[in-house]
């Protein structure tokens, strides 16, 4: 299917052939007849895609001072490769769809098949959505007008929250399409509008929805402006809805509202606030967040959990039906604001025209309906790796970790690059054009039943790990696990059960850190197996809000069984012994302290703390052991103490040991080897995990 996307390294927008998505629990999957092209949004991604590296940089200073703290305690070439990664991965454009229902997923009431909807999907001819994020379109509304319905949520909700009244004057600062709906829906609420912009065209079109307008192009003064318009009370409220860097829009509101007016920012603008323009008048100031209530919750958007309607009123999904409910009853006409419509095919071509000075507004993207073509879930791909002999290797997942660490670390080992797979396609198709893999997918049933690989590398999410190892035994392929293994006991069990059925298979956890230069040095200065040793592993893990997913004890399984694994696994290989118990006292669920103990009388401390400063190294492991100790900090340096000559490794970059993990992986699968990790020991290192994470809990 066709799909636009933008590089943000270069800013160029191209229209590729993406695998299809399927659609998931809770989705829908729509055929796409029109999407708008969201001129501001889009056109500030292009912009800053088109920016040299130091523009994007003066962009996002919070970015530069995360990325500069990395480089200390990471270095600089990992760093820079993480960050190149990130600017790599293209861009899916869009959020303004109409089309056709295609299919829906599990859970799915209350739509059928062939019904007209709209919803947030990208400019793509195939797009899957969750069930709160779309409305069905009534027969008054046709697909044009329909497809202005997320920008109209947009202008509904600053609407919402500026709360005007029958009769109150209202301000309109910047005309653009949220700006005209703004103003039209104001006044089918019985306001009166006053529409503030630079551009007649736009002035002119306000002017016909029955708004008064201020030209800032002919030198209107836009305060003396609004003090007549309101017969020098001061208007009610004002709604931004322009985007500029500038601080003048809001300091203008301020001087011309009325004394505990309102200010709305829908748009983007400058925010340095004069504390005076506000303490005179006791002025409210709110940002508005998008489609309305349901924005940014997960549990809303992505599982479907709907707000109740006697408590949340207006969620998104009910300001989506309330802007066609206007367009139906004739009271919101967007049909003016249509200034261009172009071909999916020449989507190139109208960005060209959203990043020039040429006028337009309504941007429409027009999708074929006519002999759809099947949906194709695997395509291969123009950018083949180097020839390898023998079966190849297919990976699930293509987020930022795999494309940052996993996927370099394969392609480095030669092996031969199959398919790799995603949700949605798109990170899918980066992926095997960037590292050479034959073909790109959504379809992961397809890529495990291959005849042609011998292996498969799961990167997903960590809910998806154990059902996924299990289709993969199930087919009779090694496995390469990213960490950890699995968030359930009992799918430990059904993993440990099916590889005794095949155990000339491979599974292997990606437990990289037992493969790091530092802890292969560590291993040679501490040679006698039977030595009892003491171990301190502190780990600096840093903030993440508790909405992430891997907080959530069904996703991700929380922190401890999501990363603390690493290191229950590197003290398990370290000690060289099994583990003969444990306890654990947390402070919050991811800040807590375990300790371990080992058969063999070697004991364990890890610190997993989540509320220290970033520019403390993240890792740091102390090994006490026959009158001597290692220091390994950020497995970029090592320390001894106690030996006559010092021993010492400092690295100019971090090396956890992804390259060298993944390496002993293909080597063993290729060679017919030894699995890497011993599997008594993965499973060992699963069940305490688990075990340590519940008593937390």
């Amino acid at each position: 299917m066709k799909q636009v996307l933008q590089s943000l390294r270069t800013g160029t927008t191209e229209v590729a052939e993406v695998p299809a998505p399927y659609p998931g629990r809770g989705q829908l999957l729509i055929r796409s007849s029109k999407t708008l092209i969201s001129a501001g949004t889009e056109r500030m991604l292009v912009s800053f895609g088109k920016a040299n590296l130091l523009e994007k940089a003066v962009q996002q200073p919070d970015r530069v001072r995360q990325v500069l703290t990395k480089m200390m305690t990471d270095g600089i070439r990992p760093t820079l490769e993480n960050v190149f990664s990130r600017l790599d991965q293209p861009l899916p454009l869009g959020y303004c769809n109409v089309g056709r229902v295609i299919d829906t997923g599990p859970g799915v009431e209350g739509f059928q098949t062939g019904q007209r909807v709209i919803s947030n999907g990208r400019h793509a001819e195939v797009v899957a959505v969750p069930l709160n994020l779309l409305a069905a379109v009534p027969d008054a509304v046709s697909d044009e007008e329909a497809a202005f319905t997320v920008l109209g949520s947009i202008a509904l909700q600053g609407i919402r929250l500026a709360a005007p009244t029958l009769g109150e004057c209202i301000v309109v600062t910047g005309l653009g399409l949220v700006g005209l709906m703004t103003a039209q829906l104001l006044v089918a609420n019985g306001c009166r509008v006053m529409g503030i912009d630079l551009d007649p065209a736009k002035l002119e079109l306000a002017r016909t929805f029955g708004a008064e307008v201020v030209d800032l192009s002919a030198g209107m003064d836009p305060v003396a402006a609004a003090s007549r318009f309101s017969r020098d009370r001061g208007v009610d409220a004002v709604i931004i809805t322009a985007a500029t860097k500038s601080n003048e829009p809001v300091h203008q509101a301020a001087q011309m509202s009325r004394k505990r007016g309102r200010i709305i920012l829908v748009g983007v603008t400058g925010l340095e606030l004069s504390r005076n323009d506000f303490y005179e008048k006791e002025l409210t100031f709110q940002v508005s967040c998008s489609y309305g209530p349901g924005r940014y919750d997960s549990s809303y958007e992505i599982d479907g959990v709907d707000y109740p309607v006697g408590f949340v009123r207006w969620t998104e999904q009910r300001n989506f039906e309330a802007v066609l409910d206007m367009m139906a009853g004739g009271r919101l006409d967007v049909r003016p604001l249509i200034s261009h419509r172009f071909s999916v095919d020449d989507a190139s071509e109208a960005y060209e025209l959203v990043d020039s000075p040429k006028p337009s507004l309504g941007i429409l993207l027009e999708y074929s309906q006519q002999g759809a073509a099947p949906l194709l879930r695997t395509l291969p791909t123009d950018r083949q790796g180097t020839p390898s002999a023998g079966k190849g290797i297919s990976v699930i997942g293509a987020g930022n970790y795999a494309s940052a660490v996993l996927l370099p670390a394969l392609r480095a080992t030669g092996a031969k690059l199959s398919t790799v797979v995603s949700a949605g396609g798109v990170s899918s198709l980066h992926a095997a054009r960037k590292f050479g893999f034959a073909k790109a997918a959504t379809d992961v049933d397809a890529a495990i039943a291959d005849p042609e690989i011998s292996s498969v590398v799961i990167a997903t999410r960590h809910d998806n790990h154990a059902e996924l190892i299990l289709k993969a035994l199930g087919a009779g392929k090694n496995v390469f696990v990213e960490k950890p293994l699995a968030i359930r006991e009992a799918d430990v069990d059904a993993i440990e059960a099916a590889l005794r059925a095949r155990p000339e298979l491979l599974l292997m956890v990606g437990f990289n850190r037992r493969f790091a230069p530092h802890t292969r040095k560590l291993r040679e200065l501490f040679p006698d197996p039977a030595a009892r040793r003491s171990f301190i592993m502190t780990v600096n893990a840093g903030a993440i809000p508790a909405n992430h997913w891997t907080q959530d004890p069904e996703i991700g399984g929380g922190r401890i069984i999501g990363e603390a694994c690493h290191f229950i696994d590197l003290l398990r290989f370290l000690a060289g012994s099994p583990l003969a118990g444990h306890s654990a006292r947390r402070l919050a669920a991811d800040t807590a302290s375990i300790e371990l103990g080992f058969e063999n009388g070697s004991i364990g401390a890890i610190h997993y703390f989540a509320n220290g400063a970033k520019s403390f190294p993240k890792e740091r492991l102390e090994v006490f052991s026959e009158g001597r100790i290692v220091q390994i900090d950020n497995f970029r340096d090592l320390k001894g103490y106690g030996w006559a000559v010092a021993p010492r490794i400092k690295l100019s970059a971090q090396d956890k040991g992804q390259r060298a993990a993944m390496a002993a992986f293909v080597t063993a699968v290729e060679t017919g080897g030894a699995a890497p990790i011993p599997p008594d020991e993965i499973f060992e290192v699963a069940r305490v995990t688990i075990d340590i994470a519940r008593g937390l809990r």
